[in-house]
């Protein structure tokens, strides 16, 4: 008998509909084809501490870190019939089909069943990256051997496994040093991504709050050639700024006004001729953008609509769901060669719907274009997020459809030409002083015939035809006063996307350099979920759509090392993990290092210094622990918050 095992039960809906006779079982549907069953997601659980050792029900630091000799599961009490009805179709089955998501957790979630319950069966693996019936047709045609997979589920358990040292040991390691400073009502949740996460919010808001703005001007010169007017901005000279280097900023911007005004009177003496040094002109071709991966949809809604990453994750879900669109937790933009030959069903799908906006994105599509998105190598276990071979026939929602709308457009965009113009750069002499102008004109519209990108200052504004040596005329000046901006408030789009790209935000440069190309922190599917629960704790409020941290946040944040609180480490853990699921580095080694960051975060947390409450008595002995109220046997009484390093007691607390 053959077994498929799902990863939930619309999966397992969908994989028995494309098989003969199927018929609706408790806890599976079994078909002519086999027996299609399924999980609830994660039916198996990590062991709490106190699973390994009863001592561990009580948090003290002398017992830290807590590190498994061997691992513990659990079964989830929430699905533990369904557990069941799985563990017992195993022992049934001669052929088990995989059939979890097509990413790392998918993959682990029914491994750690099979494992769990000893199966020693052979097991193949379906990749379901969409749910209509030509792809599960096709997908289960090409069955593969689960044992490839072996790497994505080393990396899996090992994400697993070092958040869950992070998490228990070292939310207990510093909410116990808070409670040696008197805070007794509060426990720290730290995480491996969740921390440095809320970091980044703390300090761009404490940015933001410091910022202190700074005018800057530019002089911006109109010259004349015999070709006709342009303008030129002045490039200080390196001679200028050495001897006024207080009239410029780090960045050599002009910020004093007067050298400013002064400037712009010598360039309005005469002589006024000056000359062309350079000026090249180079045709650029620019590709369309990518098909979306979670993350960048995620970006685009929230800049677009103003969607919160879950809403679009749950949009996403509900369209794969329905059939109209592919697997949505991916964090690829590519997509395999294999799929090129439903473009022009897909495309054709969308000229006949009702709605305009649709229609209008494949005007003038070429099914025959094959851009930079049609890329075996960059595929792994999943593609890029695109419409299906179904149609759009409605039935969704309206934040549904303007997701889906989104899927369209850039999967449609590659089947336009790229955009190209001509990019003209010009530096003028003039005054013994350097000017450049640059000039854009475009020749071919390409994708951007539909796709409408922001407008900057430089879109097709021409330069007049020159060359080298070319002589120029003064005719008039300007000073531009320009201001320096605070960095924008974290939304949480834009925290999905700093999420994403974590190296701009790392503290060392080595690092950064390093990490420039990595999956950035957490995973497609579970950024939303971190942000969400950061909000639901109250470490972070929504305010007009932007992200603020609590007060609760800001003591967590001051309290913790830089280790934690800035990405360095996590970023580079998850290049590690991104690496073992390739079949570059083991289990036992990215542990290894865990342990070894976890030991020592937790003797960290011994000697941490944490303000006290507002109004807390300090000890007058040790001078670092607060008196705080207990209970004794001959009633309450106040005592030093670092017992029993320091013994101090008073029945009433002295006046100050």
């Amino acid at each position: 008998m053959r077994l498929y095992i799902a990863e939930k039960p619309s999966m397992a809906r969908e994989i028995a509909g494309c098989l003969k006779n199927p018929q609706t079982g408790r806890g599976f549907i079994k078909t002519d084809d086999g027996i299609v069953t399924w999980l609830v997601g994660h039916v198996l659980q990590q062991a709490t501490p106190e699973a390994y050792d009863a001592k561990y029900k009580f948090w003290r630091a002398e017992d830290l870190p807590i590190v498994p000799a061997v691992w513990k599961l659990e079964i989830s009490p929430k699905t533990a019939e369904q557990f069941n009805i799985v563990k017992n179709l195993i022992g049934r089955a001669d052929e088990i089909i995989h059939a979890g998501d097509p990413d790392r957790e998918g993959q682990l979630l029914v491994d750690e069943v099979l494992d769990y319950v000893g199966n020693k069966k052979p097991v193949k693996r379906i990749l379901l990256n969409a749910l209509d019936e030509t792809s599960i047709r096709r997908a289960n045609a090409n069955l593969r051997d689960n044992e490839e997979f072996f790497n994505l589920k080393q990396s899996a358990l090992a994400r697993s496994r070092a958040d869950w040292l992070i998490g228990m040991n070292l939310s207990r390691a510093y909410t116990l040093a808070a409670q040696k400073f008197g805070h007794n009502k509060i426990v720290f949740p730290i995480g491996r991504v969740k921390t440095p996460t809320l970091a980044l919010v703390v300090r761009r808001e404490r940015e933001i709050k410091n910022f202190k703005p700074v005018d800057f001007f530019n002089i911006l010169v109109t010259f004349r050639h015999e070709n006709g007017l342009f303008v030129a901005r002045w490039v200080p000279s390196e001679k200028i700024i050495e001897q006024n280097p207080k009239a410029f900023d780090s960045e050599n911007r002009l910020i004093d006004k007067n050298l400013a005004e002064a400037y712009k009177k010598i360039f309005a003496e005469v002589p006024r001729e000056g000359k062309i040094f350079s000026c090249k002109t180079t045709e650029k071709k620019e590709p369309p953008p990518l098909p979306f991966s979670l993350s960048s949809l995620q970006i685009a809604a929230g800049k677009i609509f103003g969607y919160s990453p879950q809403q679009v994750l749950d949009a996403a879900q509900s369209l794969y769901e329905k059939k109209y669109t592919t697997y949505p937790r991916s964090d690829c933009q590519f997509l395999p060669t294999s799929q090129f030959k439903d473009a022009a069903k897909i495309l054709a799908n969308l000229s006949k719907t009702t709605d305009d906006s649709l229609k209008n994105l494949v005007v003038h599509a070429d099914a025959k274009i094959k851009s930079r998105a049609w890329n075996d190598k960059k595929i792994s276990a999943h593609h890029a997020i695109i419409p299906t071979t179904r149609p759009m026939t409605g039935g969704v929602n309206l934040v549904e459809m303007n997701v889906y709308k989104l899927i369209a457009k850039n999967y449609s965009a590659q089947f336009y030409s790229p955009y190209v113009y001509d990019d003209t750069t010009a530096v003028i002499k003039y005054k013994a002083e350097n000017f450049n102008a640059h000039g854009k004109i475009t020749k071919q519209l390409g994708w951007r015939e539909f796709y409408i990108v922001a407008k900057t200052d430089e879109e097709d504004s021409a330069l007049p035809a020159m060359k080298r040596g070319d002589t120029v005329t003064y005719r008039k000046s300007s000073v531009k006063k320009s201001t320096t901006k605070p960095p924008p408030h974290f939304t949480a789009a834009s925290l999905v996307q700093g999420m994403k790209e974590i190296h701009k935000y790392v503290k060392n440069p080595d690092a950064k350099k390093q990490l420039k190309d990595v999956y950035g922190i957490g995973t497609e599917a579970t950024r939303a979920a971190i942000i969400d629960d950061l909000i639901t704790r109250e470490f972070l409020k929504v305010t007009k759509k932007i992200l603020v941290p609590t007060d609760k946040a800001y003591m967590l944040i001051d309290a913790l090392p830089d280790d934690l609180t800035y990405p360095d480490a996590t970023a580079v853990w998850e290049d590690k993990l991104h690496s073992m699921s390739e079949g570059d580095g083991s289990l036992e080694d990215f542990l290894a290092g865990q342990v070894k960051f976890t030991a020592k975060l937790c003797a960290k947390a011994r000697s941490a210094n944490i303000k006290p409450p507002e109004g807390s008595f300090i000890c007058p002995r040790c001078k670092s622990g607060v008196m705080v109220k207990r209970k004794g046997r001959n009633g309450e009484f106040w005592g030093c918050s670092n017992y029993p390093n320091c013994t101090m007691t008073f029945n009433e607390l002295p006046k100050n």
